[in-house]
């Protein structure tokens, strides 16, 4: 195909368990290319691709378009003003209709092929994970050729010294189970984030001055404010400013705009696995990256 068509760029949008020859053919070719997340299963793998992207001078993009939304800049700037000492997230569903993605072996599980979002969004916004401990559990789900948890929960050490959780599940079967969400908590208000979805501060209540308004919307809704909850709303897709981004630094040759590089996308993946290695040892397990 790379012969007959000659591609400028290419996307590589493969099951987590096909990475490998793609890439080091694409590159061997010298083709720049973004690649779905999680970028693949293996972490020695995915090292040496990025070596050799760096060596080969491509540019690179992956598929954490979370990182996109209009909802990412409210929250940077929450972070920016406040301490956040604990993060709890979640992200619970159910079981997509793909033939790989129950078995582990070819997804990664959960955690890695679907909750990898909320890591890397926690990475971008928050801090780097210093250690993790994971715990996971089956039984709930009643479903021939699944090997995947049911559940998942982990325990997270940032290296500025804040605590968080983490649980994945996929046992789900309305969305009425669970709210998934990121929230961070500061000593004196909190932020929770809903990926391409919304931002909400909550914070203490304060009475209005004279003649301002108890409840606000700003221009078409994306902003309101009442009760002590200031809520920013996601406007529009983050796949398509995520997509387009790629495509535009590679006409321009300018990378500065995409937000996750090959190996920046190649930090998450570690998060990801080394929580799975947990699960699999009953141990802590620190980030090497």
């Amino acid at each position: 195909m790379y012969d007959e068509i000659k591609p400028d760029m290419v996307f590589i949008c493969v099951p987590p368990d096909c990475h490998g020859e793609i890439e080091y053919e694409t590159i061997r070719r010298g083709i720049h290319f973004f690649v779905e997340k999680p970028i693949s299963l293996d972490i020695e793998l995915s090292r040496d691709i990025a070596t050799k992207v760096k060596e080969a001078g491509l540019i690179t993009a992956a598929g954490f378009q979370c990182r996109y939304g209009t909802i990412i800049e409210p929250t940077l700037d929450f972070m920016k003003d406040n301490t956040i000492v604990l993060v709890e997230a979640s992200r619970i569903g159910g079981i997509p209709d793909i033939s790989w993605w129950a078995n582990k072996a070819s997804s990664g599980g959960m955690l890695v092929e679907s909750t990898i979002h909320q890591l890397d969004a926690i990475r971008y916004l928050f801090d780097e994970p210093e250690m993790v401990y994971s715990l996971s559990t089956k039984g709930f789900v009643e479903r021939e050729d699944y090997d995947v948890e049911d559940l998942t929960t982990t325990l997270i050490k940032f290296r500025n010294g804040a605590l968080g959780t983490i649980s994945s599940g996929c046992y789900a079967t309305e969305g009425a189970s669970f709210d998934s969400k990121i929230t961070f908590s500061a000593k004196d208000k909190r932020g929770v984030h809903k990926i391409i979805g919304s931002f909400e501060v909550f914070e203490k209540e304060k009475a209005p001055a004279e003649g301002e308004e108890s409840y606000v919307i700003q221009g078409d809704g994306a902003l309101s404010k009442k009760a002590g909850v200031t809520t920013w709303e996601q406007d529009g897709d983050a796949g398509l400013p995520c997509d387009r981004t790629f495509v535009e630094a590679v006409i321009s040759g300018d990378a500065s705009k995409i937000r996750s590089p090959y190996d920046d996308a190649l930090k998450s993946l570690i998060f990801a696995l080394s929580c799975n290695k947990s699960m699999e040892t009953g141990q802590p397990v620190k980030i090497e990256y």
